[in-house]
């Protein structure tokens, strides 16, 4: 690969990217921020032969700067609305806000086209009834911008309505293709305990905060005074929270979680535990525990976590059948027009309710 490749692989790489299945249904749900994991296998092709305002092209689909802009400014305007318009000077890592909404907000609306191409190749698309309704989300969404906001994202209703459409294709596409997925779920598995701890960790911080073990003799005084502690709440009886306010090292007490969620050696002595029994001392990398079991069994939560459960396997049958079919399609960035793409500090632009618009119609 030449340089020039190198660097214009380097520089696209935040677009040529696969997508999380938990994260690509929170955003699907709520449209909510969301990172990306890097995949493999994808087809990448470097051209200028765009079309005018072209940002990308996937397939034979493509995004317009103002397709982008109403993606951008709506998480933009979300973001001041709960931080402020000061949020935007904080960097992190060498790159600034800015650059990961805009890395997140391209990831976005790439998947959502990817999801459309999808439905496509399943002759999935939506009903007369489910246009209408995208007809009268554009005209509402559109009917609420005022003219700066129109304006400096150049947006037309004609454009809405092609967002909205992608957008329900893209959720139905996903429900059609996880209609036939419901595991039965059971008790053991999705009920939820409820347990206190005592923590004593087995490692200190070095200046740059990095993570520095103890040695084998200041590790053996610390396993002493977990079995020290452990005595006083089991054969003294002494009260469990109380030992845990003045001894444990961990910011938390309670913990409530099911199987699949903790360190896998905490999760094992925590789950044989009945009610009001305290663990031996256990180790993780984290270091010495002592747990007591406040709660074996609660009927509400476990039934709850059922449904958790049967979601998140329909988001593995899904994420599954995205990958593959992402990884057919051939990507284009065009990279001189993306770097021009800003956020639009105008106190006029406020506009940040796309989502809630189309859950007033397409309600879950």
């Amino acid at each position: 690969m030449s340089k020039e490749n190198r660097e214009r692989r380097d520089n696209n790489r935040i677009f040529f990217r696969r997508f999380g299945t938990f994260l690509l249904c929170l955003f699907l749900a709520c449209g909510c921020l969301c990172s990306c994991g890097e995949g493999s296998g994808v087809q990448i092709v470097f051209t200028t032969g765009f079309g005018k305002d072209e940002v990308f092209r996937i397939g034979d689909t493509g995004c317009t700067r103002s397709e982008l802009m109403v993606y951008l400014t709506t998480t933009q305007n979300r973001y001041e609305n709960v931080y402020g318009a000061e949020i935007w000077n904080i960097a992190g890592d060498g790159t600034t806000l800015e650059e990961n909404v805009k890395e997140t907000v391209l990831a976005r609306i790439a998947q959502i086209k990817t999801m459309c191409l999808l439905a496509n190749s399943k002759g999935v698309s939506l009903e007369e009834a489910e246009r209408k309704l995208v007809l009268q989300a554009a005209e509402e969404y559109y009917g609420s911008l005022n003219e700066t906001e129109i304006d400096l994202m150049g947006v037309t209703e004609e454009i809405v309505r092609r967002l909205y459409t992608e957008y329900a294709l893209a959720n139905k596409v996903y429900q059609y293709i996880i209609q036939d997925i419901n595991p039965e779920i059971s008790d053991d598995e999705a009920r939820t305990i409820t347990v206190q701890h005592i923590l004593l960790r087995t490692w200190t911080t070095d200046g740059s905060g990095a993570r520095v073990p103890y040695g084998e003799d200041v590790k053996q005084t610390v396993y002493e005074k977990a079995l020290e502690i452990r005595r006083q709440a089991v054969e003294e009886e002494q009260d469990f929270l109380d030992l845990a306010s003045r001894y444990s090292e961990d910011t938390s007490i309670t913990y409530n979680f099911r199987k699949g969620m903790m360190d896998e050696t905490f999760e094992e002595a925590a789950f044989s535990l009945e009610t009001d029994e305290i663990s031996q001392v256990i180790e993780t990398e984290t270091g010495y525990h002592i747990i007591k079991c406040i709660s074996t069994f609660d009927r509400e939560q476990t039934e709850l976590n059922k449904l958790e459960i049967v979601e998140e396997r329909r988001r593995e049958v899904f994420g599954e059948e995205y990958d593959a079919f992402a990884d057919t399609l051939v990507r284009q960035l065009n990279k001189k027009l993306w770097e021009e793409i800003a956020l639009i500090h105008d106190e006029r632009v406020s506009t940040m309710d796309f989502f809630e618009i189309y859950a007033g119609y397409f309600p879950d």
